[in-house]
């Protein structure tokens, strides 16, 4: 399940309501840990994050991790434990033994098949069809695979140990063990000296050098879209001897498995692999986004606004997982050894790229990947696939009232009739010019008929008011009829809505142990697919974001991101959507400049 990359949905902390269902849930799961165990898997003090992926078919996984290893992993409403716990409590789960060679395999994405499980003098575990096992290796107990038993111990001795044992859904060295720490097995001496292999023959533990690797065909099944391997090498402990399938033991295992495929290159680790992503991104960034008037330009703004930008689409870029750790360490490699680079302090702290050599051969040969050309483009469009955005014309409108309906009767306004302000400003001048209502002695006011008087004054004012100021007469009449607003798509019919437009609005909310996360709502009113705006405002600041559904409104979304996004959204919906101001709520919660006091 984890032989290939994952996409991270979402990441947030553990509540404290959450986390003792979690240990509920684990004791349930695993009834021989106690309570000691259960508060070491799950401390009351210790920050535990919850991270919700989709693996690489589309599988929704949540994942429990603890001082950044993987723990647990939930899949299809079941927990699973990953080897960083087995490690700690090998005797978890009911574990089946294979030799080393297999190994290579599991990882590349197979099953663990029956001919290769070693039987020990004890017998098989006790398992039934489902029930959740581990694989470990002969000579070390510490497991380094988790699955699901393809069926019960007794259908597996009663089939002359033939056909799938194992449905393996993570093993050691896989992406998942790869979000952790990335520690090997440790060192757990088997305490059974004497084991079967497949024929039923006893064979020393210290043996299993003598095993055969055209073997390997007949102990593991390949999956038709085997997933790529973190690394060529199996390093494990205690016994464990370093696993290198050669080219020639390759073919071996090719040819016992009928395939006439060739040998491929050696897959890259996933910090190779975000090492080559990190140099795309930078040359990228240099040759299509950076221009010699941005000089000198901030190494943090570069970042931010340049190379985070410049990432193809389903992957993130994140210096931590690269060799280099700090950007600061790479832009002194592309300055020392590459010469792209001039990166001074021209602060005390603060370090800007001051020159870039545009004539640099490597950057001059280096060409855009097409996927990221495309990405650039849908970026700039406003989300995948989708046509060039253009923001509604949006009118405010009024309508007539059953109290105003006498005053626009000459006119032919019926109540409900809507009409633009400085149409209503124009009847209104019509109707006291025609009725002479212009007070002779001051022009600037006009006196008041019972009609009038019955349409804007209040009951008090009835004996009071004998006239009124034309923009009084105006702002009156406009007060006392419905607002309505008009919002109009560039080829669509006119939509009329009564009310005021609900702006979008961007707040600030905290989430567990002071996390801050930016919502954004009102999407919909303006045209926007609020999918698409989370996608574009993710690829810009390189945070999760998750879509959430309006309590109390049908069939409205708003857009969740990590972190106080106010500044980056704002921005998106100004400057590419085109929205104006005065129709986005919230801009003032930017987080401000400066050293905090």
């Amino acid at each position: 399940m984890f032989a290939k990359p994952f996409r991270v949905k979402s990441n947030t902390v553990l509540k404290g309501s959450e986390r003792r269902k979690l240990k509920a849930d684990l004791s349930a799961a695993f009834p021989s840990l106690s309570a000691a165990d259960l508060s070491e898997l799950a401390p009351n003090k210790e920050e535990i994050n919850v991270v919700r992926i989709y693996a690489h078919k589309g599988e929704s996984v949540t994942l429990y991790v603890l001082h950044k290893n993987p723990l647990f992993f939930e899949l299809e409403k079941r927990l699973y434990p990953t080897v960083y716990v087995l490690w700690r409590y090998p005797a978890l789960l009911p574990v089946f033994r294979t030799w080393a060679p297999v190994l290579q395999k599991l990882i590349g994405g197979a099953d663990l098949m029956l001919p290769g499980v070693v039987m020990p003098s004890c017998g098989l575990p006790d398992v039934k069809q489902g029930s959740c096992c581990a694989v470990a290796i002969v000579n070390n107990r510490a497991p380094v695979a988790v699955g699901k038993a393809a069926s019960s111990s007794a259908e597996m001795l009663s089939s002359g140990m033939k056909g799938r044992g194992v449905c393996v859904l993570h093993t050691y060295m896989d992406y998942l063990w790869a979000f952790g720490d990335k520690s090997n097995p440790p060192p757990l001496p088997d305490d059974d000296d004497e084991v079967e292999d497949a024929n039923g023959e006893k064979c020393e533990v210290g043996q299993e050098e003598e095993y055969r690797e055209d073997d390997v065909g007949k102990c593991v099944e390949e999956q038709q879209s085997s997933g790529e391997t973190i690394t060529g090498q199996v390093v494990v402990c205690c016994g464990f001897e370093e696993l290198s399938l050669t080219e020639k033991e390759e073919d071996k295992v090719d040819s016992s498995n009928g395939n006439g495929e060739e040998n491929h290159d050696e897959p890259k680790t996933p910090q190779e692999e975000m090492d080559a992503l990190l140099l795309q991104c930078f040359l990228h960034a240099l040759k299509r986004k950076v221009k010699k008037a941005d000089l000198p330009l901030l190494t943090s703004t570069f970042l931010r606004n340049h190379m985070f930008t410049c990432c193809p689409s389903g992957k993130q870029l994140d210096i931590k997982k690269s060799s280099y750790k700090k950007l600061s360490k790479f832009l002194q490699v592309m300055q020392q050894q590459h010469n792209l680079v001039q990166v001074k302090e021209l602060s005390k702290g603060v370090e800007s790229i001051v020159e870039v050599d545009w004539k640099n051969p490597q950057l001059r040969s280096f060409s855009v990947p097409e996927e990221a050309g495309v990405e650039e483009a849908v970026v700039q469009s406003g989300g995948e696939g989708e046509a060039q955005y253009q923001p509604p014309e949006i009118t405010t409108l009024y309508s007539v009232s059953a109290r105003l309906e006498p005053l626009f009767l000459e006119a032919n306004k019926r109540k409900g009739t809507t009409m633009h302000p400085a149409e209503v400003r124009s009847i209104i001048t019509e109707y006291v010019k025609r009725n002479e209502l212009v007070n002779e002695n001051n022009k600037n006011y006009v006196n008041i008929n019972p009609t009038l008087c019955d349409c804007l004054l209040e009951k008090s004012e009835y004996q009071e008011v004998e006239s009124l100021k034309w923009d009084d007469l105006f702002s009156r009449t406009l007060e006392r009829m419905q607002a309505c607003y008009q919002v109009m798509f560039p080829g669509q019919a006119p939509i009329v809505k009564k009310g005021h437009i609900e702006p979008i609005d961007i707040t600030v909310a905290s989430r567990g142990s002071n996390k801050k996360v930016t919502l954004i709502k009102n999407l919909e009113v303006y045209g926007l697919d609020p999918a698409v705006v989370a996608s574009a405002l993710q690829h810009r600041v390189q945070a999760s974001s998750v879509l959430q559904l309006l309590p109390g409104a049908k069939d409205r979304v708003q857009v969740q991101i990590q972190g106080n996004q106010v500044h980056q959204a704002g921005n998106l919906l100004l400057d590419h959507y085109q929205i104006p101001r005065k129709y986005i709520q919230g801009l003032d919660k930017a987080p401000k400049s400066g050293k905090k006091k």
